[in-house]
């Protein structure tokens, strides 16, 4: 009985220190959200703001770096800080490619390729070093780390796999965004009928929902001469900014997605 108990309580003292959300439908419109933001932010001060690609590199790593400063010195799951240093890696993320793309001129092939296998590795880094890959271990600092660094793999081997599709491969903005959802709806069919696990799924659907985000954003902001609506990356930026910060208001403020015990 004594054991038991000891057991319960540790479980409820780790879950204390579990610093990720509870994987909800909220987690998955916020990481959409996001994503789109990075498409169109990374724009935004690349061109609007003609900081340049270097020079948006640099501000947006910089403040990534400062705000996973913050995340790490955090004793639980913050809505605001956790959901920040996303945009912000997924802003990064974006910025990564693109500098190889553009910069080292690297092609969009090659990039996926490279990205696929460094995630690849970053997995079993995580895997032997932990033992499990589940998000609802996240409670040491070495667990962390590894969790922001797979992230920030993800979503630059979607901005990748994301722009071969819809640039390279000329599929377009649109069909990209119906592409990308029929496959997440395969790996949704296949964790149903247990032909995956939920750890892969989910890491799988993360990965997915890079592109589909942004073919969202391109879709709306890019000219209507390339099959865009024109709204631009600066009200793109703006509207999708402002859902997330009242989406993450209403979880701050309700703890909806605060995880009650470990797993």
């Amino acid at each position: 009985m004594k054991n038991l108990e000891k057991s319960a309580l540790s479980s409820a003292t780790r879950s204390l220190f579990i610093k990720v959300p509870e994987i909800t439908a909220y987690f998955w419109i916020i990481k959409v959200l996001s994503t789109t933001v990075g498409e169109t932010f990374a724009d935004y001060l690349n061109t609007s703001l003609g900081l340049g690609l270097n020079g948006t590199s640099v501000v947006m790593t910089v403040a990534l770096i400062l705000a996973l400063l913050v995340q790490f010195k955090m004793k639980k799951y913050v809505p605001a800080t956790y959901w920040l240093c996303v945009v912000l890696t997924s802003i990064t993320g974006t910025l990564v490619t693109d500098n190889l793309t553009d910069n080292v001129g690297i092609s969009l092939i090659a990039s996926s390729a490279v990205f696929s296998i460094l995630l690849a590795i970053s997995f079993v880094l995580w895997q032997r070093s932990e033992k499990t890959l589940s998000i609802h271990s996240i409670d040491t600092p070495q667990r962390e780390g590894f969790y922001w660094a797979t992230i920030l793999l993800t979503f630059a081997l979607g901005t990748a796999t994301g722009d071969l599709v819809a640039e390279r491969l000329a599929v377009g903005y649109g069909w990209s965004f119906w592409l990308f959802v029929g496959i997440i709806g395969l790996v949704a069919v296949a964790m149903r009928f247990k032909a995956i696990g939920t750890v892969l799924a989910f890491w799988a659907v993360y990965v997915l929902t890079r592109p589909l985000g942004a073919s969202i954003g391109d879709y709306l902001s890019q000219d209507k001469k390339a099959s865009g609506l024109g709204w631009g990356t600066t009200i793109t930026s703006l509207v999708f900014l402002s859902v997330i910060v009242i989406v993450v208001s209403f979880l701050t403020i309700t703890k909806k997605d605060v995880v009650k015990t470990a797993r």
